[in-house]
């Protein structure tokens, strides 16, 4: 066949097989040719991917409850906590009451009865002696009870209905004797110890034993005295007798 034959040949086929491709509607010469018109297949290792990604920060985005989470403290159950406690420091820090004696001064007050309210000593006895009732014995006992014992005394014909309440003005000295600057008889102060004492004094003499303090203190209301070493932070009461030893070395 000669050349001249082909090339018509060729050409037609040339052009059938360039129509076809242009007139296929999902071709992918056309969806190259138009991006916009048909969307990619799917690439399943991407999307699973994004998904791992997603999923951590989803969770951490949602509130996790707290676990054991203890209720709120309300002011009922605050009080129940501080009347538990109340016991306990009311029996390491409570102190005796304080016994009245000799050399006190007492302020009694009788409401509505100026005559009655004065100023008043317990004498050398331990009484005090008050206009229309008398001597009250008041040795050994608290201004509460002593109050109760006058106004039991106004009501058995004096007052109908009395209302006495007592105070302490001055209480009654303590004496320090022994190696300190300045031994001798010095107003009682409330709460304080042997060393505070000894502070009032003047401080030790450079012959004072200081591990040995002694304190004379009245038994049981009586006259008789008891002694007792006792170290520097005792209380000390009205009435007590600080000696302070000498060291011999």
């Amino acid at each position: 066949m000669r050349p001249s034959r082909l090339i018509p040949i060729v050409m037609a086929a040339l052009v059938a097989t360039g129509c076809a491709h242009t007139s296929a509607p999902n071709g992918t010469t056309a969806a190259r040719r138009n991006p916009t018109t048909a969307a990619p297949p799917a690439n399943l290792d991407s999307l699973a991917y994004e998904r791992r990604i997603a999923a951590p920060a989803t969770a951490q985005a949602q509130p996790q409850p707290r676990p054991h989470a203890q209720p709120p403290i309300t002011g009922t159950a605050m009080q129940a906590r501080a009347q538990a406690v109340m016991p306990i420091v009311g029996q390491t820090r409570s102190q005796p009451a304080y016994a009245l004696d000799t050399g006190d001064k007492l302020r009694i007050v009788v409401f509505g009865q100026e005559g009655l309210s004065n100023s008043y000593f317990v004498d050398a006895a331990g009484q005090v002696t008050i206009p229309l009732i008398g001597a009250v014995t008041a040795r050994g006992l608290t201004t509460q009870q002593l109050a109760r014992a006058v106004a039991a005394k106004l009501r058995a014909g004096f007052v109908r209905e009395p209302h006495v309440a007592i105070e302490i003005e001055t209480y009654r000295p303590f004496f320090i004797l022994g190696e300190v600057i300045q031994p001798g008889q010095y107003p009682y102060v409330p709460n304080m110890t042997v060393e505070t004492a000894v502070a009032i004094a003047g401080g030790f003499t450079p012959r004072a034993y200081r591990y040995d303090v002694k304190i004379d203190r009245p038994a049981s209301g009586a006259t008789v005295r008891s002694r007792a070493s006792v170290p520097l932070l005792t209380r000390v009461m009205p009435g007590d007798t600080i000696v302070i030893k000498e060291r011999w070395f």
